[in-house]
């Protein structure tokens, strides 16, 4: 496991545009994903063990944020070869077991990934109404460990966002595990 931290914010930076499959089996695009106010996109997978001990914090914060007009999507880029428990079979049964109440989408071809730059996962990227990004950093004050209590930061940010537009100027980076490259 190689951990990583998401760089600083890059303010106003636009959504890159995407059409990829859910674990529904429909498709769907930035358009279809984006909140009145605003895009929580995530890129997550299932077998970093960063994001096993978050699942049930992302489903809270992305269930109390659609009532914000903040709609999430997440993403998984991982390379299922190497990571079988990232295949699509499984994205399908997590989504399943954890009750995800976004959509959760397979960038097969690794492409959207690369086009926003994500680096870990978790990597999270809060847009504003037109899809400017706002926010990239970490989920809570916790790290790998629930804290009762601890400080919501990307849940915060994203209701700043929906309120005013512009995220805040103070942001402490995800960490997680690298994204899994495809060989060339």
């Amino acid at each position: 496991m190689v951990s990583r931290e998401t760089p600083v914010c890059n303010f106003g930076w636009n959504a890159v545009d995407f059409d990829l499959v859910g674990v529904d089996d429909r498709r769907v695009t930035l358009q279809d994903a984006r909140g009145a106010r605003g895009l929580l996109l995530m890129f997550i997978c299932n077998h970093c063990p960063y994001v096993k001990t978050i699942r049930e914090r992302i489903v809270r914060d992305c269930e109390e944020l659609a009532p914000q007009g903040i709609a999430s999507v997440a993403i998984m880029s991982n390379d299922p070869t190497e990571y079988p428990e990232d295949s699509f079979e499984n994205m399908k049964a997590i989504a399943k077991q954890y009750r995800y109440s976004f959509p959760y989408l397979w960038d097969e071809t690794q492409g959207v990934a690369k086009a926003y730059d994500a680096v870990c996962t978790p990597d999270f990227f809060g847009f504003n109404s037109k899809l400017e990004l706002q926010y990239r950093g970490r989920l809570d004050a916790s790290g790998r460990e629930a804290i009762p209590n601890a400080t919501r930061d990307l849940f915060d940010a994203m209701v700043q966002i929906a309120q005013t537009g512009i995220g805040p100027q103070g942001q402490i980076p995800s960490i997680g595990c690298a994204i899994k490259w495809k060989s060339s």
